[in-house]
């Protein structure tokens, strides 16, 4: 089962690097859903507390730094993986299969949507 599914799999012949950041955003995704929850237990969204909780996070949770730079840049690194996603598909003429460009185009704007609400956050 495994040399089937690792190493016979049928693929094809123009197949690069390039196709790897559709799981790259996967990837991505993931990290920031788990550091987000974590950030989330521990920060105030009170006006009062929010630069507060934000110093506890860095200071007394432990790898809190670490999380919320994960956390920050993991954004930066979605991002990019997201524009060459695009910038592959535009090459490889994937905007032919109307459906699937579609979807594309509805998560693409559904991810900037959440960006800027991510963004707008301390």
């Amino acid at each position: 089962i495994a040399n089937d599914a690792l190493v016979d799999l049928p693929a094809p012949a123009n197949i690069s690097a390039w196709w790897n950041f559709g799981s790259l955003l996967g990837l991505c995704l993931a990290a920031q859903l788990i550091t987000g929850l974590f950030l989330a237990m521990h920060y105030t969204a009170d006006i009062t507390m929010a630069f507060s909780s934000v110093a506890h996070i860095c200071r007394d949770v432990n790898f809190g730094w670490l999380i919320r730079n994960m956390h920050a840049n993991g954004a930066s690194f979605f991002f990019i993986c997201l524009y060459l996603h695009i910038g592959r598909g535009l090459y490889y003429g994937s905007y032919l299969y109307k459906e699937t460009w579609n979807i594309g185009v509805v998560l693409f704007l559904l991810v900037m949507m959440t960006a800027f609400v991510g963004y707008v956050l301390p």
